[in-house]
């Protein structure tokens, strides 16, 4: 599933088709949380808030959390493809996908894994298709997410949000090459072709088949999974630039409601300056007022900044009472 250096080689019919997920991948996210507690809290990037608080809460116990995921999940390389599941919206949706995985896919996959010199009987049996083996994989997915995973899902799916607005108005001012030219800071854009640095070197041909672009919270690097007769899919990682003070002494030098209103929807400088009718350097200033008192939180890529509400800030506009 995973390829690492990228050359994706597009044709006028794979630009027509480019389309951006509306949430993360439940499965996938799920599983790549699994992977970056097993490589420590930084996994090979920079900590995020919500990796932050996932790793408080394991506290060590990520065996016992996550069953036979850790089986299928190994710490780098390659991921099952079964593990993508970009169609389910929820998890339970995700599980019941993986359950109608035909059983020759599903050992073609697992026979990727690195080998391991006493693979367990659960691993034998799910190779083989067993019921059972695959009701256990469904069980620990369930089970860890609801101990693990969801309590953080939320800024998981926030930063996402953020992401995926981020992309749209910068499909809208600058067309499909801005958009691929900011997917990542190191990313090359260069027509026909995305180049996307890594250790090896790798031509994908998207064939007209166009391509999905799925941000992950958890992916470190870019995944590649090609899909026959269907588009592409590239899991990105999202860019994170979040900076809150979180003291409610901020609270103070806050502008009212009407302003921070209109970020109910994620905006950049220049839309927000729009809605409210200021300058974009008026604009810029609420908007840091308002990050730093835990309000608003910013993504940065390249030369575009993105604002959006944090939980908090969603919060405080509906009137809801916020517990300390």
């Amino acid at each position: 599933m995973i390829i690492i250096m990228l050359r994706l080689k597009f044709t006028d019919a794979d630009l027509r088709r480019i389309t951006v997920a509306a949430t993360p991948d439940v499965v996938l996210e799920t599983a790549l949380s699994v992977r970056r507690l097993r490589t420590g809290p930084r996994g090979g990037g920079r900590a995020l808030p919500g990796l932050r608080r996932l790793h408080q809460m394991v506290n060590g116990g990520l065996a016992a959390r996550a069953g036979v995921l850790l089986e299928v999940v190994p710490p780098e390389g390659f991921l099952p493809d079964f593990l993508l599941q970009p169609a389910a919206r929820d998890l339970a949706t995700g599980v019941e996908l993986i359950a109608r995985v035909p059983a020759d896919r599903l050992a073609a996959d697992l026979s990727r894994l690195p080998p391991s010199p006493t693979p367990s009987r659960w691993l034998r049996e799910l190779k083989d298709g067993a019921v059972a083996a695959r009701r256990t994989l469904a069980e620990d997915l369930r089970a860890y997410f609801s101990s693990s995973l969801a309590p953080v899902w939320q800024t998981v799916q926030a930063a996402a949000a953020a992401d995926r607005s981020l992309r749209a108005e910068t499909l809208l001012r600058g067309g499909v090459d801005a958009l691929l030219a900011t997917l990542n800071p190191r990313w090359h854009w260069q027509p026909p072709v995305l180049h996307v640095p890594s250790r090896l070197s790798h031509d994908v041909p998207l064939c007209g088949r166009g391509l999905l672009l799925i941000p992950s919270y958890f992916a470190p690097t870019p995944l590649l999974a090609w899909r026959p007769d269907q588009p592409t899919v590239l899991v990105y990682p999202i860019c994170h630039d979040d900076d809150r003070a979180g003291s409610a002494d901020a609270l103070g030098p806050l502008l009212g409601r009407t302003r921070a209103a209109a970020l109910r929807d994620p905006a950049t400088t220049t839309a927000l300056a729009e809605r409210v009718g200021v300058s974009p350097a008026s604009a810029s200033q609420h908007a840091t007022v308002l990050r730093n008192a835990g309000l608003v939180s910013t993504t940065r890529i390249g030369g575009a900044v993105l604002h959006a509400l944090t939980p908090l800030g969603a919060a405080i506009l509906r009137g809801d009472t916020v517990a300390g």
